[in-house]
C-alpha cells in the first residue's frame, strides 16, 4: 500500500501544473491588453485632474488689479503664493478661509494709519476710507452740528494724516440781576423846611439775562449775553422834602440871625422866611365884609387903623403881631392884622384902593425878613 500511494500523488500534481501553464499561455495576451488599458485610463485621469485644477483668479489691491493662474483652492494660500499680505485692519471682499473658484475677483482695500485727535485725545486709527468723512464712517464717529473738523470732511487723507475734531458745546444759563430803584424827591409845602419824609419805599427790580457759554473740548472759550428782559420793574423811592418854614415863637429876646442893609437902612434880622405868598386887600366889604358905616370898619385885629404902606395881615404863629418886617420889592411893613385865609407863609398887603388890590393879584416866592417890634431907621 505504501508504494501505490506516491505514484497516484505525482500524477495528480503534474496534471495541475500543466493546466496552469496552459491557462497562462493562453491568456497572457488578454492580461497585457487589460493592463495597458488600465494604465491609459489612469494617465488620462491624471492629465484631466491637473488640467481642471488650474484656476484663473483676479486680485484687486487698492484699485490695482492683477490676474494669475493657480492650483490653490483656499484664498489665504493663494495670497501667500502670490506674496500678497493682508494686514489686521485691511478690508477683504472674501474670507481668507474661503474656497476660491476660477474667475473669482478678490478685492483688498489696504488700511492706512491716521492720527486722530478727538476731544483733545489723540490716538492712531486705521481706515480704508479715502476722505475724512469716510474715515468717520469707518470709525462710526458721530458729529454734532457745532463740532469743528480739520481738515474738511471732503478732504483726502493719506497715510499718517492728522485729523482733528474739536467738540463744541453751548450752554445757556439764566442770570438774575437787580435793577436799582430811582430815588425821587418832591417838595411838600405842608412839611417843615429841612425835614424829609419817605412817602414810598423803593424796591429793586429784576433783570433776567440769558448768557450763552461756548466750550471747546470742555474748556470755556467764550460767553455772551444773548437775551435779556425785565422780569420785575423797579419801584421808585419817593421822598417828600419840606418847604414850609418852621413856626418859630419869636420874641424880643430871640437871637439875631444876621444883619441886612436895604435901601440904606441896616437892621438886625430875627428870621428869614423864603417863598412867601403875597396877596392884597382893602378895608371895603369885598375884603373885610364891613361897610364904611360899620363901627369896626378899617380897624385891624390889633386895634390899629389900616394904613397903606404900613399895614399887613399875617399868621401870628409865623410873624408876631406888632412886629416889623422887610418884604423884598415892597419895603418895610408892620404886622397889624390877621385873616381867616392868611395861614403859614402868606402875607396880605393892605391898599386903600380895592381896584389896586385886585390888580396886585398874587405873587409867589417873596423873601421876608422878620425884624422885631421896632422899625429900623437910617440913623
Amino acid at each position: 500500500m505504501g508504494v501505490v500511494t506516491p505514484e497516484q500523488t505525482h500524477e495528480r500534481r503534474s496534471s495541475s501544473l500543466s493546466f496552469a501553464l496552459r491557462w497562462k499561455h493562453e491568456n497572457l495576451r488578454m492580461i497585457s491588453i487589460i493592463a495597458l488599458i488600465l494604465f491609459a485610463m489612469t494617465f488620462m485621469f491624471l492629465i484631466m485632474y491637473y488640467g481642471t485644477s488650474i484656476k484663473s483668479v483676479s486680485v484687486v489691491v487698492d484699485g490695482k488689479e492683477q490676474t494669475f493662474q493657480t492650483r490653490e483652492s483656499v484664498l489665504q494660500h493663494i495670497l501667500d503664493e502670490q506674496g500678497i499680505s493682508v494686514g489686521e485692519h485691511d478690508r477683504v471682499s472674501h474670507s481668507l478661509d474661503d474656497s476660491v473658484e476660477s474667475g473669482d475677483r478678490i478685492i483688498i482695500e489696504k488700511a492706512k494709519p491716521v492720527q486722530l485727535t478727538d476731544g483733545g485725545q489723540t490716538k492712531t486709527v486705521y481706515t480704508t476710507g479715502k476722505t475724512v468723512k469716510q474715515l468717520f464712517d469707518d470709525q462710526k464717529i458721530k458729529l454734532s452740528e457745532l463740532d469743528k473738523v480739520t481738515p474738511a470732511l471732503n478732504a483726502a487723507i493719506n497715510e499718517n494724516s492728522e485729523v482733528k475734531i474739536v467738540r463744541v458745546k453751548k450752554n445757556v444759563e439764566e442770570i438774575k440781576e437787580p435793577i436799582a430803584f430811582e430815588t425821587v424827591k418832591k417838595t411838600e409845602p405842608k412839611l417843615i423846611r429841612g425835614k424829609e419824609q419817605v412817602i414810598q419805599e423803593g424796591q429793586e427790580g429784576v433783570l433776567l439775562k440769558k448768557k450763552e457759554k461756548v466750550y471747546e473740548d470742555g474748556v470755556l472759550v467764550s460767553e455772551q449775553i444773548v437775551d435779556e428782559k425785565i422780569q420785575t420793574q423797579s419801584v421808585q423811592k419817593i421822598i417828600a422834602v419840606g418847604t414850609k418854614n418852621p413856626v418859630v415863637t419869636l420874641s424880643s429876646s430871640s437871637p439875631t440871625l444876621e444883619q441886612v442893609t436895604r435901601n440904606g437902612v441896616k437892621f438886625d434880622v430875627k428870621q428869614v422866611i423864603n417863598n412867601v405868598k403875597l396877596t392884597a386887600y382893602s378895608a371895603g366889604p369885598a375884603s373885610t365884609g364891613k361897610d364904611p358905616d360899620h363901627p369896626q370898619y378899617g380897624i385891624t385885629a390889633s386895634g390899629t387903623r389900616v394904613t397903606e404902606g404900613r399895614t399887613i395881615a399875617v399868621d401870628p404863629k409865623v410873624i408876631p403881631i406888632g412886629w416889623w418886617v422887610y418884604i423884598e420889592g415892597l419895603g418895610f411893613r408892620r404886622a397889624e392884622d390877621t385873616g381867616s385865609a392868611v395861614k403859614g407863609n402868606k402875607i396880605d398887603v393892605y391898599f386903600d384902593s380895592h381896584d389896586y388890590a385886585l390888580r396886585f393879584g398874587t405873587k409867589h416866592g417873596a423873601t421876608v425878613y422878620v425884624i422885631g417890634p421896632k422899625k429900623p431907621s437910617a440913623d
